[in-house]
């Protein structure tokens, strides 16, 4: 079991090296675009390349590490490219670090191996049927690449601006990241300590940052991005419409991942009605 878990591991590891040098090459080829068009094109080359090798082993799970580990490589490497190292630069890259970071040993705590993979892929699977490759790509792999590209937008283009303002809303912005990533942290380690005390699938958490909001973190996700923008917006005032990223995250989140993990779990929860009529969806505060 040890063993199959690091050859998985390392067989992550080779796929997400070759995805970076896909990206690279992609980015360096088109250097008379936009740096926003070709970072997009970039992600888009090194989400197929995750594609393609998710479909050789067979498990759609290969692309779970994509959400946090790609935004630290896209604003790493793009301000080495700039040479973009200003007070305020530096705060978003210590934020989406922090934040990526986090998430990625989250991610690699619950990784066992190939042998497992997400229960909504597997639900998609069952779905869609002969339509699955199509779900796949657009659904599992591209969809949450273009959703964290527009909230990672105001990042991007906020490096590459020549005015980059400090202010007490970017400060602000930077304390929502860390609270955000924090949170999302607890909230982890507490679900963690659960399932390791609990054998029965039938109980639910209610202690903690649990006791509060029914998903903590994914509240924690939400408002990360929503730092992200509020640090790079004084600089990017004419650009409001950046504001998209962090709604499209909140939206998905809401409107998809939130009603499906919820449609599932009441299905072999205890009480589980009960715990959404009593908890609020989101904000970790008293109902």
């Amino acid at each position: 079991m040890k063993e199959n878990r690091i050859l998985s591991f390392a067989l992550i590891t080779l796929a997400y090296i070759g995805a970076l040098a896909i990206g690279i090459t992609v980015f360096n080829n088109l250097a008379t675009q936009p740096i926003y068009l070709r970072v997009l094109l970039a992600d888009i080359s090194a989400t197929v390349f995750i594609y393609i090798i998710s479909v050789l082993l067979n498990n759609a799970s290969v692309y779970d590490p994509y959400w946090s580990v790609a935004p630290i490589a896209i604003v790493v490497l793009l301000a080495i490219h700039l040479a973009s190292f200003s007070a305020g630069v530096i705060l978003v890259l210590a934020a989406i670090t922090y934040w990526g970071i986090r998430l990625t040993l989250n991610w690699a705590y619950n990784f066992t191996s190939f042998n497992y993979q997400d229960w909504r892929y597997v639900m998609l699977k069952e779905k869609s049927k002969k339509l699955y490759p199509i779900v796949n790509f657009l659904g599992i792999h591209l969809f949450p690449t273009i959703i964290v590209y527009l909230a990672l937008l105001p990042a991007i283009l906020f490096i590459e601006s020549t005015t980059q303002v400090v202010n007490v809303i970017t400060l602000i912005g930077f304390l929502f990241c860390l609270i955000a990533a924090t949170v999302q942290m607890i909230s982890d380690l507490q679900m963690h300590k659960f399932k390791n005390s609990n054998s029965e699938k039938s109980k639910y958490i209610q202690t903690g940052l649990w006791r509060y909001s029914r998903h903590p973190n994914y509240f924690g996700e939400i408002l990360f991005w929503f730092g992200i923008f509020l640090i790079t917006i004084p600089s990017l005032l004419t650009k409001w419409y950046l504001v998209v990223g962090p709604v499209s995250v909140l939206l998905m989140f809401v409107f998809i991942s939130i009603p499906m993990a919820e449609k599932r779990l009441l299905s072999y929860k205890e009480n589980f009605t009960e715990y959404q009529e009593n908890v609020r969806m989101l904000l970790p505060f008293k109902k």
